[in-house]
């Protein structure tokens, strides 16, 4: 049987406003047995105007927040030609996640800034865009989409955890894939790191010198999201409208907020990896580089964490994307509603085609 393969570049930007993330990926797959090899991944970092652009995006009346959608597509696809130009590659496809603005699936509405067909104006290849709409539309989450590639690229794990805006997590249970969001992550430190004068807490230096306040974190662990079974996912718009409310509430050291936060997040990732017993967990994500975090989750788990090579660690969600652009291309399954919660699986994401080659 002739081996397929495949290059994608993956486009990913997080809540946590890390930078743009691309990843040249080759795809290969032979009798129906997929392998992935990373060729190249880079950080683009924002500009502050773009920082303050994407975080106050929501904020815009319609027609400022369409212009952006563009500007930031194109932002996308000059990336993209300059990512590929400069290290002397090339690619079949692009994936290209966008940045998440609102999601609100119980309204029937999520929305990736990044519009596909600027993206494909700037780099004239074809694209593959807006993941989360359609099973949004079918009655899911739209969230995590994750786990497909977890399925397919990296079965051989018991749980496959992701540590960055938010923490999710997925893992095969009874004959098919679940994965939900767990809480909040980086979206929260790096806030509270922010008012310290930090653009993140390195290592967990800030929470590892405080102390949890017991109130405060039994009432973050009360919080009603987390009562509720899968399929489940978060927003910003909750954490600015439950979470954070709650810590102005404390009038106590920001050290202590944080640790408290730490503790917390510990407490709701470690309950879920203790329901099957022992078993290894990939994390990946910036949070896997948070060793005071590690710490804390490890210490309440029977699980082994395991956090592999740097690359895996920072561009895991990239490289995923870019099989689920794949997938798409392909017009195969890439979002399952036995994750998302839909009336049925599907094929996701925006075809817009590249320039054709004569």
């Amino acid at each position: 049987m002739k081996t397929e393969k495949y290059a994608v570049v993956g486009m990913m930007s997080g809540t946590s406003m890390d930078g743009m993330d691309l990843v040249l990926c080759r795809f290969s797959r032979e009798k129906d047995v997929w392998q992935y090899h990373i060729e190249k991944a880079l950080t683009y970092d924002y500009t502050p105007d773009w920082i303050a652009a994407l975080n106050q995006a929501f904020r815009l009346p319609a027609g400022e927040f369409l212009q952006l959608h563009h500007e930031y597509g194109r932002l996308i696809g000059d990336n993209v030609a300059r990512f590929l130009t400069d290290n002397r590659l090339s690619a079949d496809i692009v994936a290209s996640h966008g940045h998440t603005i609102f999601h609100q699936p119980e309204k029937g509405f999520t929305f990736q800034l990044g519009d596909g067909a600027s993206i494909v104006s700037r780099c004239q290849m074809t694209t593959v865009s807006d993941f989360r709409t359609m099973d949004v539309a079918l009655g899911g989450q739209g969230a995590p989409l994750v786990p497909v590639g977890d399925e397919l690229l990296f079965s051989q794990y018991g749980y496959c955890l992701n540590l960055g805006g938010f923490a999710n997590i997925s893992t095969h249970r009874d004959g098919k894939r679940i994965a939900f969001d767990i809480c909040p992550v980086n979206i929260v430190l790096n806030e509270l790191a922010r008012r310290q004068g930090r653009d993140y807490d390195p290592d967990g230096q800030i929470g590892r010198g405080g102390i949890p306040d017991p109130l405060l974190v039994n009432e973050l662990n009360s919080l009603e999201f987390y009562a509720k079974i899968g399929p489940k996912s978060l927003g910003r718009e909750w954490v600015e409208n439950s979470y954070m409310p709650l810590l102005a509430k404390f009038n106590i050291p920001p050290e202590n907020i944080m640790s408290s936060v730490y503790e917390h997040v510990s407490d709701q990732i470690a309950a879920y990896l203790e329901i099957s017993g022992k078993a290894d967990v990939l994390v990946t994500g910036g949070g896997a580089f948070n060793t005071f975090l590690i710490e804390k989750i490890q210490s309440k788990t029977r699980c082994v964490l395991v956090i592999p090579d740097e690359q895996l660690v920072k561009f895991k969600e990239g490289l995923i994307f870019a099989f689920l652009g794949l997938l798409r291309f392909r017009n195969e399954i890439n979002c399952l509603s036995s994750v998302t919660g839909a009336v049925r699986d599907s094929s996701a994401g925006a075809i817009h085609a590249g320039r054709e080659e004569k």
